[in-house]
């Protein structure tokens, strides 16, 4: 039984994995050319990157954690909110509410960082419209990842 194969995923893979296996979602990826710990300081602080990155969203506020799980409350620009459940750890962050799934995973590649996000709708027969949903929100994640990229080089970088 040692002998079984193992197949260990960076966090930017797995995302990728979850991404195309998760009905209803989009993903996108780039490799920025800054180094991780820049990164994923920037990406990290959740409250001020959620509603850059998601125009959907007018704020984000954790109010709860317990190590790598937070709770947040998201609020739209049309005053819907929505509970998030939160995953997050160097490289890695999951979000879910109710209805929406999103995440965005970094790892270091040489010296730079592939940088992944995903996201989407979780809805009952979300998988009978996939494959007409999915053109439309690939785009959605690129903006996204064009916008996260310009706020990078726009911000000081620190040593």
């Amino acid at each position: 039984m040692d002998s079984w194969p193992v197949a260990e995923l960076d966090p930017v893979r797995r995302l990728r994995v979850l991404a195309r296996t998760t009905p209803g979602t989009g993903h996108a990826e780039h490799l920025i050319d800054a180094p991780f710990d820049r990164v994923w300081a920037l990406a990290s602080d959740l409250e001020r990157q959620m509603p850059m990155l998601i125009t959907d969203i007018r704020s984000f506020t954790v109010t709860a954690a317990d190590g790598e799980h937070l709770e947040a409350r998201a609020r739209s620009p049309l005053g819907m909110r929505a509970r998030f459940d939160v995953v997050l750890r160097p490289g890695w962050c999951l979000m879910q509410s109710r209805f929406v799934i999103g995440g965005m995973a970094a790892v270091p590649e040489g010296e730079g960082t592939r940088f992944g996000f995903f996201g989407g709708l979780r809805l009952p027969g979300i998988g009978l419209v996939d494959g007409a949903l999915r053109p439309l929100l690939a785009p959605m994640g690129a903006r996204a990842l064009k916008r996260f990229t310009d706020q990078l080089r726009e911000a000081p970088a620190t040593r």
